[in-house]
């Protein structure tokens, strides 16, 4: 049986109080609303409340910056963003490992923004057999054209969740069976640690890595020997050789059983 593709939405800019005020109401995947800032009629406080019902990241801003993003001169007030892609929820994800007889294998991000870096590590997700990406709400790239294009098609069959609080869902995992092992520079080598089972890689952006919280929610951290000069690995490079340790062990174990 084929399995189901990520539904692929239109990715545009969404203008004037009613269009945003029905696309909330329609269920549409909004990653991030801008209003201007002091405006506080009916409308807008309307929208103000929908969005924050739904979580979506909201944004005040002065009116040069929505003139700078219209396209059409009419915004009111009001900009949405809405995803390329619909999200999936990490029950998804389950079922899909469930599905192919594996062990889950998610990928986390935390504070990833750059949507070259998220595509490339979806692409890698794929390739590598992970059932999923997780990605929080605030602090990271959403499922923009751009992710979307960098991915070179994985979108289309890896399944994306974003939610609220990494640290709360990787607790919620845990119950489940799941470790944790975060990329970290200081961490024990990779080839040291048992890295089978269900299992939940987290990777952190280039500059501060993984968030503390989420870091001490991990179970251990793994780092990646390097013999050049420079300290550190892009985000999505790292993603990728710590991946296919694990495909590595994996496949290994496979064989010795």
């Amino acid at each position: 049986m084929r399995e189901k593709k990520n539904k692929q939405i239109n990715e545009n800019i969404i203008e004037g109080r009613n269009a945003v005020l029905e696309a909330f109401r329609a269920g549409k995947p909004i990653d991030r609303l801008l209003v201007l800032k002091g405006c506080q009629d009916g409308p807008v406080c309307t929208i103000v409340r929908e969005a924050k019902k739904r979580d979506t990241i909201l944004q005040f801003v002065e009116k040069e910056r929505l003139a700078q993003i219209s396209e059409t001169g009419r915004h009111q007030g009001v900009i949405a963003y809405t995803a390329a892609y619909e999200y999936a929820s990490v029950e998804d994800m389950l079922n899909l490992a469930e599905k192919r007889g594996e062990d889950p294998f998610l990928i986390l991000l935390d504070g990833i923004e750059d949507p070259h870096n998220l595509g490339a590590i979806i692409r890698t997700a794929n390739l590598a057999g992970a059932h999923g990406v997780i990605i929080p709400k605030r602090r990271a790239a959403g499922l923009t054209a751009v992710v979307a294009k960098t991915s070179a098609g994985a979108l289309n069959y890896t399944p994306v969740a974003k939610v609220t609080n990494l640290v709360k869902t990787m607790e919620e995992l845990k119950k489940k069976g799941f470790w944790f092992v975060c990329a970290d520079m200081e961490g024990e080598s990779m080839y040291r640690l048992n890295l089978t089972g269900p299992m939940g890689l987290v990777i952190g952006n280039e500059g501060e890595g993984a968030g503390r919280l989420v870091k001490e929610a991990c179970d251990f951290t793994a780092g990646i020997p390097m013999k050049g000069e420079i300290d550190s690995l892009n985000a999505s490079v790292a993603a990728g050789v710590l991946a296919y340790e694990i495909v590595r062990q994996r496949l290994w174990q496979n064989m010795s059983e």
